[in-house]
């Protein structure tokens, strides 16, 4: 029995959601299990019939009848944003969402009230803004940090206790930001009160007992590039985005750790962008402009990013390369101020300073990026997963070990 990881090499939208597709859909896993991040990811997967989703916290395996979704400790749950995306599950003829997913019970959750702070800090930036998705997932994580009883799943089974905690983070969000229209707490209290009586709540023992009896793909969120502590700070995301979580979540059982490329790169919003070319015309049905994000860009290969994700992630088993029938772009190699870029050991300062310098960057061009070999020979790992469109169908690949 193999379980998967499978994490973002690069700065978001690699095609996480369809590699999770393709393993679900050939039987490879039965249960996906999200393992950092929140309502925020956005995890397109397009099926061989046509019906198109963007998943969020649902496991991106969820069209395949029996599919599990496990939703961690390390997750950030949004009863609101849940419940909406359960419902165009159902108009896609997926009606049982909810009855396969379980959450743990110390998953923390997200609040209207954390939304709310998450826009107002994001406007109060003014052109400066840090390119948040704006649904609050770096006030849930900063909260827990200076409230050890902020809300978790668990609190959505105690009324009581659930009304007491949204009381403070409401009021905490009000001391912020005394002008923000947010909802009761009673109103919020009574959805929440819903998702505990709709969802199957469990400990933390209980994903222990799902890896014994099936295998499991874990579904990351966003990129490499955007973690915590090794992206190009403070355009980064409050959730560890390597392999790390799922590795502790495994608890010493072994995973095959894939890594997802796009054959050129994106991101989503400002920030170091070192290989980017607006000249490219390269289709994106998925994705564009956000209000919050701001705008959806393009760039060439970028072997020196890559590396240092891979470098910082510990490496990877091998890797699974999208959009394949995009049009070749240019390989960069290296760039004019510097060949690697190096590695802090959770130093903010020191990666505030590296994206300065990042913001200086050229890239150095060498040859072009026209198929997978070329880009498994670049970053010195063997490809496991070719896709060559969005549905399960599109792809080829062994996916196992080499």
């Amino acid at each position: 029995m193999t379980h998967h990881i499978v994490v973002d090499l690069g700065y978001g939208d690699s095609g996480k959601g369809t590699v999770v597709d393709r393993l679900c859909a050939q039987g490879s896993a039965r249960t996906v299990v999200r393992f950092n991040g929140g309502a925020q990811a956005a995890h397109n997967v397009v099926t061989t019939d046509g019906r198109h989703h963007t998943f969020a916290q649902f496991g991106s395996g969820t069209f395949t009848p029996d599919v599990r979704t496990h939703l961690s400790r390390f997750m950030l749950v949004d009863p609101l944003a849940l419940a909406a995306e359960a419902a165009h599950l159902r108009a896609l003829g997926v009606p049982d969402a909810l009855d396969r997913l379980t959450t743990d019970a110390s998953a923390l959750l997200t609040t209207p009230y954390h939304q709310a702070v998450n826009r107002a800090r994001e406007l109060a930036r003014g052109t400066a803004r840090h390119g948040s998705c704006g649904m609050g997932i770096g006030e849930t994580a900063s909260y827990a940090l200076d409230h050890p009883e902020a809300p978790r799943a668990g609190d959505c089974r105690s009324p009581a206790r659930l009304r007491r905690l949204l009381r403070e983070v409401r009021d905490w969000a009000l001391s912020l930001f005394p002008a923000l229209d947010v909802p009761p707490v009673d109103d919020c209290a009574e959805t929440f009160l819903a998702f505990g009586a709709a969802v199957q709540i469990v400990p933390e023992t209980f994903l222990r007992r799902l890896l014994r009896d099936a295998p499991a793909v874990f579904e990351g969120a966003q990129g490499v590039l955007l973690d915590e502590w090794h992206g190009f700070h403070p355009y980064t995301t409050w959730s560890t985005t390597t392999f790390a979580n799922a590795l502790d979540l495994l608890e010493g059982t072994d995973a095959l750790r894939l890594g997802v490329v796009r054959k050129y790169l994106t991101r989503h919003g400002p920030g170091p962008f070192v290989t980017e070319d607006a000249a490219l015309d390269l289709p994106e049905p998925h994705n564009a402009h956000g209000t919050w994000q701001g705008a959806f860009r393009t760039g060439h290969f970028d072997a020196v990013a890559l590396r240092y994700a891979l470098e910082v992630t510990g490496g990877v088993d091998g890797l699974a390369i999208t959009h394949l029938d995009a049009p070749p772009v240019r390989m960069c190699v290296s760039y004019d101020t510097l060949e690697r870029i190096p590695v802090h050991a959770k130093d903010l300062k020191a990666q505030e300073r590296l994206t300065r310098r990042l913001m200086r960057a050229r890239p150095l061009y060498d040859g072009w990026a026209t198929d997978p070999s070329d880009i498994g020979r670049a970053l010195g790992a063997p490809v496991l997963l070719e896709s060559y469109g969005p549905t399960s169908a599109d792809k080829k690949g062994p996916l196992t070990a080499a």
